[in-house]
């Protein structure tokens, strides 16, 4: 995700929120609702001497809970890491439907990787960004540039909840997805640890962190609100350090192009997918 100008960071781990009061990052409890009855077929018009119009029933199994619309949803089962075929040592990473979150600082070029990547596989691949799906809420925005507060730090929850769903989505029907976000290693309930949950243990993490003289270049070709104060950009780099030692493979790609940076992606997804990080 990227900060606007003027925007706090997220309070480290153990700090207050913006209400004075320390955060509980459990998920809040919610009371299960259970299926109401069908809705009544509507009346007909005065006059009408033909049969009662007829409510479509659901599809054979399945109640009017199970259904959006017309369309069943897949279950919303964790994702495991895809099985390699008979025979083989590892899945192919070229060809295995994978989940790979893009983790890094603003300016370390996630979003044009991912997109440069979901663009070029061999298969389907579908890019998800945090705030592309966050900024889909408009009247009722919690921007960050006011605050960070319970309201904003909701709808992060919110957006990353939809994007883990999008992604099983994609995973059932057969299509990768790379999804990206600043996940901040001292909050890994918050971010790693809810990406996890929402997505399942077959999701990628990979940290894209190059170095601090290279990202403040590239956020001083930004323009509007995708530029960030020199300090802003420090601090977030700073604090992105701490997946140094994590276990996470980190890509260093402060003198590659978008072109090179995706070879050693899909070079640390294929190492990723023989041998998972543990996280």
């Amino acid at each position: 995700m990227q900060y606007a100008v003027g925007a706090p960071l997220p309070p480290p781990r153990g700090q207050a929120s913006g209400t004075g009061a320390a955060m509980n990052w459990s998920p809040h409890p919610g009371q299960p609702v259970p299926p109401g009855p069908p809705p009544a077929p509507a009346a007909p018009p005065p006059g009408w001497h033909g049969p009662a119009p007829q409510q479509a029933p659901p599809p054979a199994g399945h109640s009017t809970a199970d259904l959006t619309g017309h369309v069943r949803l897949p279950a919303g089962a964790p994702v495991p890491l895809p099985s390699p075929p008979a025979g083989a040592a590892a899945p192919d990473a070229a060809h295995a439907a994978v989940a790979v979150l893009l983790i890094g600082p603003a300016g370390a070029g996630k979003t044009s990787v991912a997109r440069h990547w979901a663009d070029t596989r061999r298969v389907p691949t579908a890019h998800i960004s945090l705030d592309d799906v966050r900024e889909w809420v408009r009247a009722g925005f919690a921007d960050p540039q006011s605050g960070w507060n319970d309201h904003s730090e909701a709808q992060y929850r919110l957006a990353r909840r939809t994007c883990g769903f999008a992604a099983r989505n994609f995973l059932a029907n057969g299509i990768s997805c790379i999804l990206d976000d600043a996940v901040f290693p001292d909050r890994p309930v918050v971010g790693l640890g809810g990406w996890k949950r929402h997505v399942g243990p077959g999701l990628l993490p990979i940290v894209l962190l190059p170095g601090l003289e290279i990202v403040l270049e590239r956020n001083a070709r930004r323009t509007g609100n995708r530029r960030l104060s020199d300090e802003e950009v420090a601090r977030i780099h700073g604090r992105m350090a701490g997946w140094y030692g994590s276990g996470l493979p980190i890509i260093d790609n402060s003198q590659h192009d978008v072109a090179t940076t995706v070879q050693v992606l899909d070079e640390v997804v294929a190492r990723s997918l023989a041998s998972p990080p543990s996280w």
